[in-house]
């Protein structure tokens, strides 16, 4: 190591990257970068080290998965013309939101010179919303709590430990929500239907073949557990999907490559919840400004919204429920238990 360069821990190198140390570990499994050794074998992340892992960070926040990221940074572009262009879809639609807004506020700035008073429901019309708001009591183990969700996100992702809830949660957000749809597990063991349903279903069929390409190209195992999910994902009609775990029953390139695949849906399609405790699913260092998380705390405190900056409030908590792809397949099924309530 040269003694004039700088050189950082795995934790002082994701706090200044703004990621996990988990993503730095995930990125050298991957082979994506290669940290330095100090002379007791500590890992420890220099200039090289640190601008290669800034390069995959930002790659990540469009919505790349880490195969996708291997194959840019081997000198095959291809994948960054999608990403970029979803990207642009999303910031013209800022663009439009902010510009709406500017405009109401110079009519009313006009309005307020002549001496009109904007009303209540005027100035409540200039807050940009990126989407709908819900509101419904808590259900147990909340006990009728009041929650609000606010600006819903294309992407929203649920966590939470074993026990916290956040199942019936998700549910009440299906149920609350108009022309939401929940996926429960049960579309585990749907393989066959789902298959019979593209047979008859020509349009949907088309969808998901067409997603079956992109994922396989991006390393996706296919199996009925993924064409299951999509066959629901690209049907016609729900207004919003709550999606249970979607983590089972895909291996860790899977996970990976449907996340970047969901990324890319665009503001047009219907809002997504992913109940998940997978770091493959939940990449805090990937998460971007059109994406939610919602925690369910250990404690049953009412469920809050968790900022993806370290040393925001909530963030190590849901960063301590998030496991690899292969610690969650040996806990697949495990439940919490609670004794009924006499």
């Amino acid at each position: 190591m040269s003694s004039s360069a700088r050189f950082f821990s795995p934790s002082e190198a994701a706090k200044r990257l703004g990621v996990s140390a988990k993503a730095l570990r995930l990125y050298e499994q991957r082979g994506l970068i290669v940290p330095s050794r100090t002379a007791a074998g500590w890992r420890a992340y220099g200039p090289g080290e640190m601008a290669r892992a800034a390069e995959i960070a930002a790659l990540r926040a469009l919505g790349l998965s880490l195969a996708q990221v291997a194959r840019v940074l081997g000198g095959n572009p291809q994948d960054l013309e999608p990403a970029l262009a979803a990207h642009q879809t999303r910031l013209e639609e800022q663009v439009r939101q902010t510009t709406g807004v500017i405009t109401k506020v110079r009519s009313l700035r006009a309005d307020l010179a002549q001496g009109h008073l904007p009303t209540a429901e005027e100035l409540a019309g200039l807050r940009i919303s990126t989407g709908v708001c819900i509101a419904f009591d808590l259900p147990w183990p909340w006990g009728g709590e009041r929650f609000e969700l606010g600006d819903i996100q294309p992407l929203t992702y649920i966590t939470g430990p074993l026990g916290s809830g956040k199942t019936r949660l998700a549910q009440s957000i299906a149920e609350t929500l108009p022309g939401a749809v929940f996926l429960g597990l049960e579309r585990l063991e749907n393989g066959a239907a789902a298959r019979a349903r593209l047979d008859t279903d020509l349009n949907l069929r088309a969808r998901v073949d067409r997603t079956l390409a992109w994922l396989s190209g991006d390393e996706a195992t296919i199996s009925d557990a993924l064409i299951s999910l999509l066959v629901e994902l690209e049907a016609d009609g729900p207004s919003a999907f709550v999606v249970d775990m979607v983590e089972q029953g895909l291996d860790q390139a899977t996970q990976e490559a449907l996340t970047a695949h969901l990324r890319r849906r665009g503001s047009n399609k219907p809002p997504l919840f992913l109940l998940t405790r997978s770091c493959a699913i939940l990449d805090l260092s990937a998460v971007g400004s059109d994406e939610a998380i919602l925690f369910c705390p250990a404690n049953h405190s009412p469920p809050i919204r968790v900022i993806p900056y370290p040393g925001a409030h909530g963030y190590e908590a849901v960063a301590t429920c998030l496991a690899s792809p292969e610690i969650r397949a040996r806990t697949q099924g495990v439940i919490a238990w609670r004794p009924e309530v006499a």
